[in-house]
């Protein structure tokens, strides 16, 4: 081979080369792009990612498919976007209980920091204490009296072992000195229909689901489990103001993908995602639903994540939690 011919064979596959990273690294990855929900239809998580989606798909000019994959806390959905396609078209709306959680109480078949970018966070929000009116529970000082009068009696429902709404329940167990049993879900929209079906006493429920049956009488709201009261309750007392200082169980939601996916890829996602988050319609239209937009950087989602995982950790330790 003669010299010229070697050089034109080397800027030929060079080319080659860079054609096949621009191709990798083109965004949007496709024309279709799929959302993962770790959660069944109808609860906090596929309200708002169908919210986002929408914006996201017109903004980009694609069509943003919400890939429902209810399950094991959510675990189900986390296993699937870790073995998600290198290209970034696999975006999950992932949750405090698989990110931070989760790794507590059993072996995950994934890592949820090895195998999962953090893109942003997503929405924060905290759950409302609600018990069915077949209860006749009024008041949280109701409730704890009760619980503290029969211990075993009163259950609560969850959207599965290691979620938010689960260890909300938990912890008031452990600060209250109360004794209330822990019956998981797939998902809010099945817990929420068996409490009012009164077949589970009380939910640790996200504001947008119970809200409708808060007005209408069905449900009964106890208290907030934030640090704050909640803006469309405002007369409900918080856990931490009801003689439990220090009382936090805040949910969140935050976007991930498969770490295979590229680096500029994913700096693109958070650049798209964090857009959606601050416009002004889809604003409104979550924060009607009970739902706070907490768009970030992808290292403070990381920092979040990191300290998630250290401060339920020891919750999970101290009070002997496991997926039973």
């Amino acid at each position: 081979m003669s010299k010229r011919q070697f050089i034109r064979t080397l800027l030929t596959l060079v080319a080659a080369g860079l054609g096949s990273v621009s191709f990798a690294q083109e965004f949007p990855p496709k024309k279709s792009i799929t959302m993962v929900v770790g959660f069944a239809a109808g609860g906090a998580a596929d309200t708002g990612a169908r919210i986002i989606a929408k914006k996201l798909g017109d903004n980009l000019g694609v069509s943003v498919v919400i890939d429902n994959r209810p399950g094991a806390g959510g675990n189900i959905a986390h296993q699937f976007a870790a073995q998600g396609p290198a290209d970034g078209s696999v975006i999950l709306l992932g949750s405090v209980g698989p990110l931070a959680i989760a790794q507590h109480m059993m072996k995950l078949p994934y890592d949820p920091v090895k195998d999962l970018s953090p893109l942003t966070m997503g929405v924060n929000f905290p759950n409302v204490l609600v018990v069915g009116a077949h209860t006749g529970i009024k008041t949280f000082a109701e409730f704890v009296a009760y619980a503290k009068k029969n211990p075993g009696k009163l259950d609560f429902a969850s959207t599965g072992p290691g979620s938010a709404s689960h260890l909300a329940g938990e912890l008031l167990n452990d600060m209250a000195k109360i004794d209330t049993v822990h019956v998981p879900y797939k998902g809010g929209a099945p817990a929420l229909q068996d409490l009012l079906g009164g077949r589970v006493a009380s939910y640790y429920s996200t504001m947008s689901t119970s809200l409708p049956h808060i007005e209408s009488g069905k449900l009964i709201p106890l208290a907030s489990t934030g640090s704050q009261r909640l803006t469309a309750l405002p007369k409900i007392p918080t856990i931490a103001e009801s003689g439990y200082p220090g009382f936090s169980a805040t949910n969140w939601y935050a976007f991930v993908a498969s770490s295979k996916v590229p680096k500029p890829i994913l700096d693109r996602w958070n650049t798209e995602l964090v857009k959606v988050l601050k416009s002004p319609d889809v604003v409104e239209a979550l924060n009607s639903h009970g739902l706070t937009p907490q768009p970030s950087t992808r290292d403070e989602l990381a920092q979040v994540m990191a300290r998630e995982t250290t401060t339920w950790g020891r919750i999970i330790r101290d009070r002997k939690i496991t997926m039973d």
